[in-house]
């Protein structure tokens, strides 16, 4: 029996003034609650209830020690009725980590539309390309692009990285555009630094790494972009980060019938999270809103 059982049947039978009430309340033979509470007393070491056949009364020490149990059992029932609010309703903060260039590109732009429909969470961004511990940093969702590594951890899919040759249509203009594969070497290209993009591969039945040529190297996918559009060379980047250059006209896509990957496989963006059971309902609504939206989005 813990503790805080013995709390509330001490409580109880100062409120109620007798043992056998309490027992009626709490379903148990009354004798179970005296041996609840003579092991109370003799843990204080302090007789804390004057008991006849009939009623009980407090001792000195007794009423001092009920000012102090009354307050742990009503902090126990206000924790448990702010645990219940969490799991009944979105709310409170939301922590959540993502690579850098999806974070700008998809996630930044939706959260207001996210906190519109649900005011009382708070959301908390970070933005990194490091790999965090979702439990020692207290991470809600991380958000992560590429190869997942095995793991316990839960992932649900959010988009395809598409990766998309492109460049400014001026650039085009002035320097010609690549026939095939091959000619890249010809060309100044724009590679981005993190070490697992930063190469280019054709995605054939026998995957090939290609020959680049006059690379630049930028350490995020923006900064790519702002590249591209002021007309420094080609770059690869997924369809996500330049669908509205694309739409727009600002950027154009080159070697349309092949595939390319900075991988030697085919990846896409995923949303990591510790647990499917008891998913807090923060968590649950932020990751549907998350899917729903990027599908409307077509990326």
């Amino acid at each position: 029996m813990s503790s805080l059982n013995r709390l509330l049947y001490f409580n109880c039978v100062v409120e109620t003034g007798s043992i056998s009430a309490a027992s009626r309340i709490y379903d148990v033979q009354p004798s179970s609650i005296s041996r609840q509470l003579a092991a109370l007393e003799q843990e204080l070491g302090v007789k804390l209830l004057n008991k006849t056949t009939r009623n009980s009364g407090l001792t000195e020490a007794g009423k001092k020690y009920y000012e102090y149990s009354q307050r742990i059992v009503t902090e126990f029932d206000d924790a448990k009725r702010a645990v219940n609010d969490l799991q009944e309703k979105p709310q409170g903060k939301l922590k959540l980590s993502m690579t850098v260039g999806f974070g700008e590109s998809v996630v930044l732009p939706l959260i207001n539309d996210f906190m519109l429909l649900y005011p009382s969470i708070n959301v908390q961004l970070e933005l990194t390309e490091r790999v965090v511990d979702l439990v020692e940093e207290n991470i809600d969702i991380a958000i992560r692009s590429g190869r997942l590594p095995d793991s316990s951890l839960i992932s649900r899919r959010l988009a395809s990285n598409n990766f998309i040759l492109c460049a400014s249509t001026s650039y085009l203009a002035n320097h010609g555009t690549p026939k095939d594969p091959d000619d890249l070497v010809n060309f100044q290209c724009i590679r981005y630094g993190y070490s697992r993009w930063k190469d280019w591969y054709l995605m054939t039945d026998e995957r090939s790494k290609l020959v680049i040529g006059n690379a630049l190297t930028v350490n995020s996918v923006n900064g790519q972009k702002q590249l591209v559009l002021n007309d420094a060379g080609l770059a690869l980047m997924p369809f996500w980060a330049v669908k509205k250059e694309l739409e727009n006209g600002q950027l154009t896509q080159v070697l349309k019938e092949d595939v390319f990957s900075p991988y030697e496989e085919l990846s896409s963006t995923y949303a990591i999270y510790l647990s499917r059971d008891m998913i807090p309902p923060k968590t649950k609504v932020f990751l549907n809103f998350l899917v729903e939206s990027i599908a409307k989005l077509g990326i």
